[in-house]
């Protein structure tokens, strides 16, 4: 097990910012954390990295529980903060050597660490730039270097794409993948289309408790359809498709695309289909026409574990 939470809780004074958050992620990949602002999820992020403790409940890392032997289960944990902590009179070498350091990699292979996180984030040629004289891209690259220099069970990045521009999110989604190949990596954002674009599986935290665990696909279906896609070759007029039992509403998306809105009735797809070949519309696609994240989002935020 990569990375397992048991029971973890924090207060604040006597306000609890997160309660039993159980987490178990076993594999390699991109596991989203979701959450609004203010959920819970710096806070869980926090206690997982080891700069705060929890006022209940353990963390395992690779095995290792935390709270008993801090140090080597932190030695297992790469941590890409939000803003991450750059000395921008440094150069990439001389950062990514202060880094290595730091994670107490033995200075005889200081040298290939950094060479081999310089080539994996794209920075070898800009060894010996200045750090403040690279741009948001490069240097959120430098800051995801010095998260898998030590090469980490488990990287931890805090909203990685936040403010970068579209070519800089492109490449930057890229790298995280890459990484994913061979750390597992926690996600942490806001933002629901990052999430559904980069995660497999996510993890959503809502006034400090786990609303939501699975598959970024069973989130994607969470919610019942209450809309259906349509392609017909022939395709009918609208009065028609309103008079079909359960229909409450059409939209033609185009001279061969429909959506049909419908009350719910699990039996509407077959009705639809019958209708389509006894009337000679030539349905060429049929499809659920899925809830958006946003609406999703908002329906398990109301929830609670």
């Amino acid at each position: 097990m990569i990375l397992k939470t048991e029971n973890l809780s924090h207060r604040y004074s006597s306000t609890w910012a997160i309660r039993d958050i159980n987490i178990e992620i076993a594999e390699h990949g991109i596991i989203g954390l979701l959450g609004s602002n203010g959920a819970g999820k710096s806070t869980t992020m926090n206690i997982i990295c080891g700069t705060l403790n929890p006022t209940e409940g353990n963390v395992y890392i690779n095995g290792i529980n935390k709270r008993k032997d801090p140090e080597a289960a932190k030695r297992e944990i790469g941590f890409l903060p939000q803003n991450p902590p750059l000395y921008t009179d440094l150069t990439i070498d001389e950062y990514l050597v202060y880094t290595a350091e730091l994670r107490l990699i033995d200075k005889r292979k200081v040298r290939a660490a950094v060479e081999e996180v310089k080539d994996k984030c794209g920075l070898s040629h800009f060894s010996s730039r200045l750090i403040k004289n690279l741009s948001g891209g490069y240097r959120q690259r430098v800051g995801i270097a010095q998260s898998i220099i030590h090469k980490p069970k488990l990287v931890v990045m805090d909203e990685p794409t936040n403010g970068l521009d579209p070519n800089q999110l492109i490449e930057a989604r890229k790298l995280i993948r890459e990484i994913a190949q061979e750390h597992t990596v926690l996600l942490s954002s806001h933002i629901l289309s990052e999430i559904n674009i980069l995660c497999r599986e996510i993890i959503m935290i809502e006034s400090g408790r786990i609303v939501f665990s699975d598959t970024m696909d069973a989130f994607n279906n969470y919610t019942q359809a209450h809309s259906i896609l349509m392609k017909f070759d022939n395709p009918p007029a609208k009065e028609m498709l309103q008079q079909i039992k359960g229909v409450t509403g059409v939209e033609f998306l185009n001279s061969q695309q429909v959506r049909i809105h419908f009350d719910g009735d699990q039996e509407m797809n077959d009705r639809l289909i019958s209708a389509s070949v006894e009337n000679g519309w030539k349905l060429r696609e049929i499809g659920y026409d899925k809830g958006m994240l946003d609406d999703i989002f908002k329906q398990l935020s109301t929830q609670t574990a």
